[in-house]
């Protein structure tokens, strides 16, 4: 299981995650939903199914989860709450098999979850996280991705002569 690939998807849906209950739970899934698609967001949630129990009996998993969820766009929380899963994981094999599982689904559509790794270097360039069903889940900076590439782009720029 790449531990690694995991946190960072599930970061951007960790503080939706961290926050549902109750009336709030649909309301929260609507708009995230809407945001990160249908389908990454069920993944989200099948895999958090799995982790929560095990997050709430281990405080300093649970102050990791925290500390992302506050700020999931910071690499160094991620690489704590990554640490901390990974000490998790070790301990429970069987619950990293079902994550995996989980991680592998096909998306309600048929389409497999396209893993992206990306090393970006410089200030403001673009990544895309992960790509579900037809839908781009990702964050660099102040630029967030989320949304079906295909339905939801802008229409292409025409320059001055262009019919």
């Amino acid at each position: 299981m790449d531990i690694a690939l995991m946190t960072a998807f599930l970061a951007p849906f960790l503080p939706h995650l961290l926050k549902l209950g109750g009336q709030a739970a649909s309301t929260v899934t609507e708009v995230v939903a809407a945001n990160f698609g249908e389908a990454a967001w069920g993944k989200a949630q099948k895999i958090w199914g799995c982790l929560e129990p095990k997050v709430e009996d281990n405080e300093e998993l649970k102050i990791a989860a925290t500390q992302v969820a506050s700020k999931p766009d910071s690499s160094a929380r991620q690489a704590v709450f990554q640490e901390e899963l990974e000490v998790l994981l070790s301990e429970y094999p069987d619950l990293a098999t079902a994550i995996t599982q989980i991680m592998e689904e096909k998306s309600p559509d048929g389409t497999p979850g396209t893993q992206i790794v990306q090393n970006i270097v410089g200030d403001r360039n673009q990544v895309i996280g992960q790509v579900f069903g037809g839908f781009i889940v990702g964050n660099a900076g102040d630029v967030n991705l989320a949304g079906n590439p295909t339905t939801d782009a802008p229409p292409p720029k025409r320059n001055k002569g262009d019919n």
